[in-house]
């Protein structure tokens, strides 16, 4: 049995994470910010069997971090990184505060959460990481770039961070979606989510089912020969 901590799972990719995980005998830690409705619902889907913990924390800051791994009472064996959010706007007009936070939220946090529970994994020469990224982490978006940033960043640390702990028996890898169906689109006009959807082969937007599915694959056995991978799911846009 894998004991597996979610970061993020409130949110419509971490439901989506949980769920999956949950059914396939997975034991979850669960880890959300704000949205206690959205986690309340996700705790009726899942056996509470499958539930270890619920932590609540701000991994906008530093004391939040620190909080959620000291809280954690039970042996990780995997770690599913999807807490995020995106920035939109001019980037001469980021206030200092805002680069804060989303260093703090997508890159010193997971440094932070991760080097704390290495430790463990590499005793028992096991362990599987996962981050979900973003496509724009690859290739960058006008008027994203704060965002663009930090999930490069989180990219390159899982190449890096791969090549330092593969000979430990630890799986490093990434899930990078595209256009994925869930609530921070919300902002976009029905004419502009189309004009997305004509630029990707596939004629559709991603589903969450579709990132939950390559996490899956990921967390499994069948994947243990794949190693600082950001794979795409993207419906072949790019």
């Amino acid at each position: 049995m894998k004991n597996v901590l979610i970061l993020g799972a409130s949110g419509d990719i971490g439901r989506a994470i949980a769920k999956q995980l949950a059914d396939e005998g997975y034991q979850l830690i669960l880890h959300y910010f704000k949205n206690e409705t959205s986690m309340r619902q996700l705790l009726e889907y899942i056996n509470e069997e499958r539930v270890l913990q619920v932590l609540q924390a701000d991994l906008t800051r530093d004391e939040g971090a620190k909080t959620l791994c000291e809280s954690v009472l039970y042996q990780v064996d995997g770690i599913v990184y999807v807490s995020g959010t995106a920035h939109i706007g001019l980037f001469q007009d980021t206030e200092e505060d805002i680069m804060d936070k989303m260093l703090h939220l997508h890159v010193k946090s997971p440094w932070y959460i991760t080097q704390h529970f290495l430790h463990q994994m590499i005793q028992k020469q096991r362990g599987k990481i996962i981050f979900i990224t973003s496509i724009w982490g690859n290739v960058g978006a006008s008027n994203e770039v704060i965002y663009s940033s930090v999930k490069g960043a989180q990219n390159s640390f899982v190449r890096a961070l791969a090549k330092e702990v593969g000979p430990s028996g630890i799986s490093v890898n990434a899930v990078s979606p595209g256009f994925i169906d869930t609530k921070m689109n919300t902002h976009l006009e029905a004419a502009e989510k189309a004009q997305i959807i004509s630029h990707i082969p596939l004629n559709r937007a991603g589903m969450t089912d579709d990132v939950a599915n390559a996490v899956s694959f990921l967390m499994s056995d069948k994947s243990n020969y794949i190693q600082g991978e950001v794979m795409n799911i993207s419906g072949g846009w790019s």
